[in-house]
């Protein structure tokens, strides 16, 4: 894993990618930092943080879109699927290394709030709060693109995909005030949802007994409650894309509450994509 870490790491910063992620990523930072905090002599840092998520739509896509992508085009991921070292071992090292790019430019924004100290009294605890939150944040963002990347050999279709679901998730808590919430519309959805993830099962696994019997069982178990307990359904919708929201999950950070719900969701957000992005090349491998 260490040598998949080293080779990704050190490609980041061989071309342009690194450098651009950083030094743009700096950019928009200082420029929120200089108007809330410089300009308006405010002394919460977290204040910035919190106007900063779609700068992740912006360039998580430019940061993940070669990952896996590039790999399949050139055909070199046959030379990783043959190597001693396992799959899981390679997704990791790809991941870390990617992050590590990420944490170098978080590590230069810790600095941000010692220097407004200098100007006065500085609340620490709820800068670093938001600061962590915003790392996870990234954390998680970064493994979605991962996954993404692993699905396709363009580069431009993975960076475009990728920008799609960072701004729909970034846009969630507005979009979810359009849903249906009554029952009915609620266990439609739902039954489709089931429908989608009984054909990812049999796309990842190529197991129709196991697809089968896990539609089977979902259709059943939603039927069952919705014939039953109807109103169960209803607002059913908003609450579950709600739960889902990524950003949301920030909005404790940025009010500077360290809320350990919050860093378990963010730490498993990544170790679900991360195992996903496994099972989608293990896929590939044996196709």
């Amino acid at each position: 894993m260490l040598a998949i870490f080293k080779k990704e790491l050190k490609s980041y910063f061989t071309s342009m990618t690194g450098y651009v992620f950083i030094a743009f990523f700096l950019v928009i930072v200082g420029i929120y930092y200089a108007v809330f905090n410089l300009i308006n002599r405010s002394a919460n840092f977290e204040n910035a943080l919190s106007g900063l998520s779609f700068i992740f739509v912006l360039l998580v896509p430019i940061l993940t879109m070669r990952l896996m992508a590039e790999d399949k085009k050139q055909k070199t991921d046959q030379l990783l699927f043959t190597s001693p070292v396992s799959i899981g071992k390679i997704i990791s090292g790809k991941y870390f290394a990617v992050l590590t790019v990420f944490l170098i430019s978080m590590l230069i924004i810790c600095f941000y709030p010692l220097i407004l100290m200098q100007f006065g009294s500085v609340p620490l605890k709820s800068a670093y709060s938001a600061i962590l939150g915003f790392t996870l944040l990234g954390a998680a963002y970064i493994s979605i693109g991962l996954f993404i990347s692993s699905l396709t050999e363009s580069q431009m279709v993975s960076a475009v995909v990728t920008f799609v679901v960072m701004l729909i998730t970034v846009l969630m808590d507005s979009l979810v005030n359009f849903l249906p919430t009554d029952n009915r519309s609620c266990y439609i959805v739902f039954f489709i949802v089931v429908l989608l993830i009984c054909w990812l099962l049999y796309s990842m696994m190529h197991n129709i007994t196991v697809a089968l019997t896990a539609g089977v069982i979902g259709e059943a178990a939603l039927t069952i409650i919705y014939v039953m307990k109807p109103a169960l359904y209803d607002g059913l919708l908003t609450k579950v894309l709600g739960w889902f929201s990524v950003i949301a999950r920030y909005d404790n950070f940025s009010s500077g509450l360290l809320d350990l719900t919050s860093i378990v969701y963010y730490i498993s957000i990544v170790f679900i994509f991360l195992f996903l992005t496994v099972q989608a090349i293990k896929k590939h491998r044996w196709n």
